[in-house]
């Protein structure tokens, strides 16, 4: 297997110049907002905080460093939706489906505003997505989801034949439907530039700062770490898919890994052999999907399929680098890309997923509305956690808002069962997506789950 020479870290972290680099919160400190996590999620809260009050003390707090966690181990792939896609939107929350649909692209569009406004190069393009399908039931399924876009006036192009080899031409996928309002960006060097962009404007951050108690005092809420403490009069808990420190969060998310190969750079060649010339970001139609886009000097980023539940929501650091899962997603590579059998891997990693089982993030308070939380993302945040932020704001400021009206985010989130339950139904849905993509029969257990718009996805 060529993936073993191949460096077990993120190749995001190598195009980051001059990194942040803060040091560790020692001593006591008071403040009007303490966040706690410094990715995306955090990033944004604390930007958009100091644009909502350039005078309030902000801090940071960052368990290890920057872009270490799942915010800088993503494809970057930056969808026009906050809802996990149009489809989630119409299933799930039928009766503000449009809403979402609205703002999700409104949010595309502040977003590429903000990275222009703070001068934030995140490596943003919107070039596309091209969406294919490797069976007849995953074309049906693509047709499907072009009527359904049409509905909402988003714009689509399907393709087959000749028109599809114009854009990417394998022998593994026979339909594909491309969406020109979708992005892409480098996930490192878009936490670096958020992070220098609220400590531009006040934000004080830490890194190796790992908050390991949160209390409720009468003067506010104390967070403690190894070397420190905080007392923030209010605080928001952007910490993805660790165990969340609010104890009855933790059923409402569950860790799922992710695993990513990059290629070594394509010659114009082999770019040619495969008929990918444009800077679009591809995904394949699969429950068991990989998604690859090209990154800066051509390289291919491939990604996902093997999502990975370990028991007891294990979430230790050594399982970042799992061997069975490159093996998976090698193979597929090569029999997706044929014509590149001789090219090499230069990095390898995994990542975690905080996976709910709506598909959609949830935003809620606690502690008599002095905290606030997002969490449950679900592999689609790179674009919703900035939503998210402004949305745990306008409940910290007791702001009424479109944002904090909406169902999808503020209805409570389904737990998932305990152990060992928790296991045997993950297997099971996994077992039943993987028959589906298969045969293209949708089971009774996956059925019964949709009936309860509820589900499993990474």
């Amino acid at each position: 297997m060529r993936f073993g020479d191949a460096k077990p870290a993120p190749y995001w972290r190598e195009t980051v110049e001059n990194p942040v680099d803060a040091p560790p919160l020692q001593g006591d400190v008071t403040c009007d907002l303490a966040i706690i996590g410094g990715g995306f999620t955090g990033l944004w809260s604390a930007l958009k905080a100091t644009e909502r009050n350039g005078d309030a003390s902000i801090v940071v707090l960052e368990g290890g460093k920057l872009s270490n966690a799942a915010s800088g181990r993503n494809g970057g792939f930056c969808a026009p939706s906050i809802s996990h896609g149009v489809s989630n939107a119409t299933q799930r929350w039928p009766g503000e489906a449009e809403t979402l649909i609205r703002l999700g692209r409104e949010n595309l569009d502040d977003l590429e505003a903000d990275l222009a406004h703070h001068g934030i190069d995140g490596g943003f393009e919107r070039n596309g997505k091209l969406n294919v399908a490797a069976t007849p039931w995953q074309a049906e399924g693509l047709r499907a989801m072009q009527a359904s876009y049409a509905r909402f006036g988003i714009e689509t192009e399907y393709l087959e034949g000749a028109a599809l080899d114009e854009r990417f031409n394998t022998p593994r996928y026979h339909a594909g439907l491309f969406e020109p309002n979708y992005a892409l960006v480098n996930p490192a060097r878009l936490v670096d530039g958020l992070a220098k962009a609220a400590m531009a404007r006040g934000a004080s951050l830490h890194e190796n700062s790992l908050v390991t108690g949160m209390k409720n005092a009468a003067d506010g809420v104390r967070l403690t770490t190894a070397e420190g403490t905080v007392l923030a009069k209010q605080v928001i808990l952007a910490t993805n898919a660790s165990v969340p420190l609010l104890r009855r969060l933790r059923s409402a998310i569950i860790p799922i890994w992710d695993y990513t190969l990059v290629s070594e750079p394509l010659s114009a060649d082999q770019l040619a052999a495969i008929g990918w010339q444009g800077r679009y970001g591809i995904a394949d139609s699969g429950n068991q999907f990989h998604y690859f886009r090209k990154i800066a000097d051509n390289r291919i980023l491939w990604g996902g399929y093997d999502a990975i539940y370990y028991y007891g929501s294990k979430r230790d650091a050594h399982l970042h680098d799992r061997a069975e899962s490159y093996e998976t997603i090698e193979r597929n590579f090569f029999d997706a890309f044929p014509a590149l059998g001789g090219i090499g891997f230069t990095h390898r990693w995994g990542g975690l997923i905080d996976t709910s089982a709506r598909l959609t993030a949830f935003v809620g308070t606690a502690f008599q509305n002095r905290v606030a939380y997002a969490m449950g993302f679900t592999g689609q945040g790179v674009s919703a956690t900035r939503f998210a932020a402004l949305t745990m704001l306008d409940l910290l400021e007791g702001k009424t808002t479109e944002r904090t009206r909406l169902k999808l985010l503020s209805s409570r989130a389904v737990p998932f069962p305990p152990e060992p339950i928790r296991s045997w139904a993950v297997k099971w849905a996994q077992t039943d997506l993987a028959r589906e993509d298969l045969t293209g029969h949708r089971s009774l257990l996956l059925r019964t789950l949709d009936k309860f718009k509820i589900g499993f996805g990474s």
